[in-house]
């Protein structure tokens, strides 16, 4: 097989929950969440061994529902939150329609719920593979505690403190972001604070991406067309960035080397990056989607590199190089400048590489709703489209030689 073929999983079921396991380990790992109508849903965690090229899978029950969100905690690599939809009834929020309802109401709701979880502590280093049947012989996955947001509404997504101990979260729920303390081993979660938007209509957030910066207070998130920054030790705004994009915004996401670089995207096609610094205009847009884009992650480990993932089945890597920490390329040492002889004139006058798509990958035939990057190995990254089919890539290797060397 050539070095830079994928490598392709096919879910069961329907997915669009997608992330990297993000605790410290060796160990390449995604975990995805499935959305089945009929079945008891799953949390397929996928391990991939990139000496063999080949997927090892586990397989844990989420009986709750329909997963919507998947994020996994920074400290703990047995910890996931899960943002999924069940029924409930419209006259008292008991969980379900008739002939649960006490009060008799046949009328129920579909709302979107938050929980955080721990999968089986034999399962948490990999190594197990399970079998064909595996919905049949699957284990459960161990409630912790719920992110009760009961009163708040649909909750769209939950973030980890990306550098913390793993007991602060926030989660977005219609208009509200609140933040969350777990404790006692994250089978409790308490509300500490949390905000509002206000203004006219049903405004309700899409997204939201907690900074690993400044000394991790701040969260971006997205409702309708808007950004906004928010200070989580006072809850208030820090910046917004209003029209945005010309239509909803679907995704954001932090440089992790430049503290104040956020790229967005959204069903206007476009992907924008922007300088919370000055919020007139973003810094670069791209429109290499031909639909909506649900997705946008940068890596890592080297912030040129940008993926992004559409409706139009299609995941770009793009090469951000003149936005990025190293705009010039790798500076040469003093050592390696003292002997001039050995560095010509027009070596040493770098001038900024070009911005440029890398590839384009077309192995998915449905709507891409997620891409991210490996957390143990930043050359590798995966996609998830909605019928459920999961793509391994790697970085292409000229690429990668040429930004190492």
């Amino acid at each position: 097989m050539e070095d830079d073929a994928p490598v392709i999983y096919g879910l069961e079921f329907q997915a669009r929950a997608l992330t990297p396991q993000t605790a410290e380990t060796d160990a390449v790992r995604f975990l995805v969440g499935t959305q089945s109508l009929k079945y008891d849903n799953q949390i397929h965690i996928i391990d991939f061994d990139d000496e063999n090229n080949i997927i090892n899978k586990n397989v844990l029950l989420h009986q709750a529902g329909e997963i919507w969100h998947i994020s996994a905690s920074p400290a703990d690599k047995g910890v996931l939150a899960t943002c999924y939809s069940k029924s409930e009834c419209v006259c008292c929020a008991c969980p379900g329609a008739r002939p649960l309802c006490t009060a008799g109401a046949s009328d129920s709701r579909v709302v979107t719920c938050a929980a955080v979880w721990r999968m089986p502590a034999e399962w948490e280093a990999g190594g197990h593979e399970s079998p064909d049947d595996s919905s049949s012989t699957a284990q459960a996955l161990e409630l912790l505690c719920h992110l009760d947001s009961a009163a708040h509404g649909s909750v769209a997504c939950v973030a980890w403190e990306p550098m913390g101990d793993g007991k602060k979260v926030v989660s977005l729920a219609d208009n509200h972001l609140l933040l969350w303390d777990l404790q006692e081993s994250s089978s409790q979660a308490v509300l500490a604070s949390s905000a509002s938007l206000e203004g006219k209509g049903q405004l309700k957030f899409t997204s939201g991406r907690w900074s690993p910066h400044h000394s991790c207070t701040q969260v971006a998130t997205a409702n309708d067309t808007t950004l906004r920054g928010w200070d989580t030790r006072s809850m208030s705004q820090v910046y917004c960035i209003e029209n945005a994009h010309g239509q909803l915004v679907r995704d954001l996401d932090f440089n992790p080397n430049k503290q104040y670089y956020l790229a967005s995207c959204g069903d206007d096609c476009k992907v924008k990056f922007w300088d919370t610094r000055n919020v007139s205009e973003p810094v670069k847009t791209l429109e290499e989607h031909s639909h909506w884009v649900w997705s946008v992650r940068y890596n890592h480990s080297h912030d040129q590199l940008v993926l992004t993932g559409s409706s139009d089945s299609r995941v770009i890597l793009s090469n951000m190089v003149s936005i990025s920490s190293e705009p010039f390329g790798h500076l040469a040492d003093d050592d390696d400048i003292s002997d001039q002889e050995e560095h010509p004139a027009e070596d040493r006058s770098k001038e900024p590489l070009q911005d440029n798509v890398i590839a384009t990958y077309e192995e998915h035939e449905d709507s891409v709703y997620a891409v991210d990057w490996s957390s143990a190995d930043p050359w590798l990254f995966a996609s998830l489209s909605y019928d459920g089919r999961l793509v391994i890539n790697r970085v292409p290797r000229a690429l990668k030689y040429h930004i190492l060397l």
